[in-house]
Formats: structure tokens, C-alpha cells, sequence
């Protein structure tokens, strides 16, 4: 019943950063399990929040870690599904569109990006059409370390509001999109499955907000969609 954050000499769990939740899971020794109801990270460590469910955990300890599997694979088709959109906002509104913040959790996600007006109907299906497109091509996403002077010169996408080191983490799917990103990613944009956009909207002057759904998600918002149509 005891609560703590647990710091280990390294973790598989994904802390929090760049607008996606840390994973959760559990830790277990030979003498107790706990459970991590999230993961962040301070300033050079990962800080696991976790309750012990049996036992006690010791410092000094070997333990076992074990992401939470689904959620993670959810969490995934989200991000990777981020950069499929921000890539398909440009081509279809204009090189003026730069993501402007996210939020990447296993259920939904939102991208918000800087944008003069509402989007259309047509806008809105067209950009969710290239999305869908680059998922059912089946893009290979490919993850390369290297140095930001290269990864500017392969014209890859940055967020302006974030600092970053000399050596940077580089995201490409395919030949559509590449960006700077920290966070965890399908291995093929096909793993997404499919993308729904289920809401567009101002949050502020000049800045518009894409609420989506994909996977399972996506699909059990058709079905009730489905249903509502139906009924």
C-alpha cells in the first residue's frame, strides 16, 4: 500500500516528455512486486511512481520491469499517427502549419498547430484520406541517432519550443515524413491500423486543435457511429 518513486541504474519504461504520458507497468524483485502508475523523468533520472501491491522493494535490488504491453502499442499508434498528420496538415493547408504542441495517450491524441481559419469539411476528409493513405502503404518507420547539423540537412521537422543537444533522435516514415522525436513508434505506419479524426477546433488566435483516435479506438468510434446512424 506504500507509495514511492522508484529510480533504477536504467528502465524500459518511457517517461514522460514531448507530450507523451509515461508508460506504466510493474516492478518485481524475489521479495516484492509494485505497481507503476506512471513515469516521469527530473532532471538526469526516471522516476517511476509506483505502489507496492506485495511484499517490499530494497535498494540494491535486482529487479524485473514489465510495461504495461497494450497500452504502450496504443500509446505508439498515436505518436506515430502525429507525424503522419502534421506532415498531411502541410501538404494540404500550407507550409505555414507547424505543430505547436500534443497530447499522445493510448486512448485519443490531440495536435495543435498554427493555422488562419477553420478547416473545411473537404479540408478535413482530404487530410484524413493522406493519413490513411500513408497507413495502408505500409511505410517503414525507420530511428537513427545522429547530429542536429545532419538532421537539418535532411530537412527534418522541429519543434521550436523545445532545446535540443547536439546529438538528436531522428524519426522517418518512409519518404513522407521525418521529424525530430524522443518518443516510442510503430515499427510500419500499417501497425497504426486506422485513423479517425473526431474533432478540429481554436484554442487560440491563429492556433487550431485535431482531437483523433486510432486502432481499436478508431474503430469502436465508427461502430458507434454506426449505431447512432442506425438507430
Amino acid at each position: 500500500g506504500e507509495e514511492g518513486k522508484l529510480i533504477l541504474d536504467t528502465s524500459s519504461f518511457y517517461a514522460e516528455s514531448g507530450g507523451q504520458i509515461g508508460d506504466k507497468g510493474v516492478i518485481k524483485s524475489s521479495n516484492g512486486k509494485a505497481v507503476v502508475k506512471d513515469t516521469v523523468s527530473k532532471l538526469d533520472f526516471y522516476l517511476h511512481l509506483s505502489e507496492i501491491e506485495e511484499g517490499g522493494l530494497k535498494v540494491g535490488e535486482h529487479v524485473q520491469l514489465e510495461v504495461y504491453e497494450d497500452t504502450r502499442r496504443a500509446t505508439m499508434r498515436n505518436h506515430s499517427a502525429t507525424h503522419l498528420l502534421h506532415q498531411s496538415l502541410r501538404d494540404v493547408l500550407g507550409e505555414h502549419v507547424n505543430q505547436s504542441g500534443s497530447l499522445v495517450e493510448p486512448e485519443r491524441f490531440r495536435f495543435d498547430f498554427t493555422h488562419f481559419s477553420a478547416l473545411t469539411e473537404k479540408e478535413m476528409e482530404e487530410i484524413e484520406y493522406r493519413v490513411n493513405e500513408q497507413i495502408i502503404n505500409n511505410l517503414n518507420v525507420k530511428i537513427e541517432e545522429m547530429d542536429i547539423d545532419e538532421a537539418k540537412e535532411k530537412g527534418a521537422a522541429a519543434l521550436f519550443t523545445e532545446k535540443y543537444g547536439q546529438k538528436v533522435r531522428v524519426v522517418q516514415m518512409g519518404n513522407f515524413s521525418i521529424e525530430l522525436c524522443g518518443g516510442t513508434h510503430v515499427n510500419r505506419t500499417g501497425d497504426i491500423g486506422l485513423f479517425k479524426i473526431t474533432n478540429e477546433g481554436s484554442i487560440a488566435s491563429g492556433i487550431r486543435r485535431i482531437e483523433a483516435v486510432t486502432g481499436f479506438k478508431a474503430l469502436e468510434y465508427v461502430k458507434d457511429k454506426e449505431k447512432l446512424l442506425a438507430n
